[in-house]
């Protein structure tokens, strides 16, 4: 039977049971500041293993390393380039995961057989007492089921992992909303998932950095995942996502067509759209998910909506924005849970 603990007026609460559980070999699902992690202990293969079939995980999708302090990338990497150095000092803790190459300490199940580990340090703070009680870095995806939206609450890890995890460690809703960037370091520095820390912070700490052609399109045939969600559908609901390209008055203009023809057929249709975009909607069934000019807002909603939505209508029309800045997550997410099916004029 699965345990949960409150941990959002005392974020220890319960850590010490849970540790112990991670320690066992067990799993348990923790709160951060981007989504909720499903967590074992990274040092036991047997234990990663587990993530791997409670949230039917494809086995070629790598895992991130949480830890506790800055030195601890030492015995999961086999040096610490200066760059990350300088990343750890200006972001941890925070929303930013680091790839390097990995030392034997790392199990295969973690990286998935790749040389490299992604590795990041949570700022939430029941996170941190977690992995300090439980002693060992601790290996944690998303707490929800393979390909499901990712959970932004205690309830969304119940929804999908009730009797799979040994304790849900709630510490309410998490405040980014979307995973955390995560940077590759061999070679040029190159984002494969955007986040919270974007590439302007990263540049104007470290210099030139780039951004992965797989954000914002399929993996190429034959590509294997160096981070996590880049594969081809992911954080997808139930219901058909489709995305309405344009600036906000065409993308409202062709989602009105979609709409409008897809409800005459029979679907049961929702548009989440902007607090600037809202008017162009009456008379449909709408629900505003955030401001087109603070896409922090977007993310922060994103997969709470898509949840809510899920299996309650057919379609879920949304409107694009451009992919630059906080966005640039936001469209990652998006575009990956509708399968990269976008309407244009």
């Amino acid at each position: 039977m699965t345990k949960i603990f409150s941990t959002q007026k005392q974020p220890e609460n319960g850590t010490k049971y849970a540790a112990g559980v991670i320690r066992s070999g067990g799993l348990v699902a923790f709160p951060t500041e981007t989504v909720y992690g499903l967590g074992a202990n990274g040092l036991d293969g047997e234990a990663v293993k587990r993530i791997f079939e409670a949230k039917g995980r494809p086995q070629d999708n790598p895992l991130i390393l949480h830890v506790a302090r800055k030195n601890d990338v030492r015995e999961l990497w086999t040096s610490v380039p200066e760059r990350a150095k300088l990343l750890m000092d200006a972001f941890w803790p925070g929303p930013l995961t680091l790839i390097f190459n990995k030392s034997s300490a790392v199990p295969d199940e973690v990286t998935c057989g790749l040389d490299t580990v992604a590795v990041r340090m949570s700022e939430n703070k029941t996170a941190l007492c977690l992995i300090r009680a439980a002693g060992v870095p601790i290996a944690a995806p998303s707490a929800n089921l393979s390909g499901k939206p990712s959970p932004t609450t205690a309830q969304h890890v119940i929804d999908d992992l009730w009797g799979k995890a040994d304790v849900i460690l709630d510490g309410g809703p998490c405040r980014f909303g979307v995973e955390s960037t995560v940077l590759l370091l061999t070679g040029v520095p190159t984002i494969l998932r955007p986040g919270a820390v974007t590439k302007e912070m990263i540049e104007a700490v470290i210099g030139e950095t780039r951004l992965s052609k797989s954000i914002l399109q399929p993996l190429g045939e034959g590509e294997r995942a160096a981070s996590p969600g880049m594969k081809y559908k992911h954080y997808a609901p139930e219901a058909e996502v489709i995305i309405a390209e344009g600036d906000a008055k065409t993308a409202a203009g062709i989602i009105r067509r979609e709409y409008d023809g897809m409800t005459q057929s029979g679907k049961r249709c929702i548009i989440l759209t902007s607090e600037e975009n809202y008017t162009f909607y009456k008379g449909r069934h709408y629900d505003i998910i955030g401001s087109r000019r603070d896409e922090r807002t977007l993310c922060a909603a994103l997969f709470s909506k898509l949840r809510e939505y899920s299996d309650t209508v057919d379609v879920i029309f949304t409107e694009a924005v451009p992919p630059d800045g906080y966005g640039l997550a936001y469209m990652n997410r998006l575009l990956r849970a509708a399968g990269f099916r976008t309407v244009s004029e």
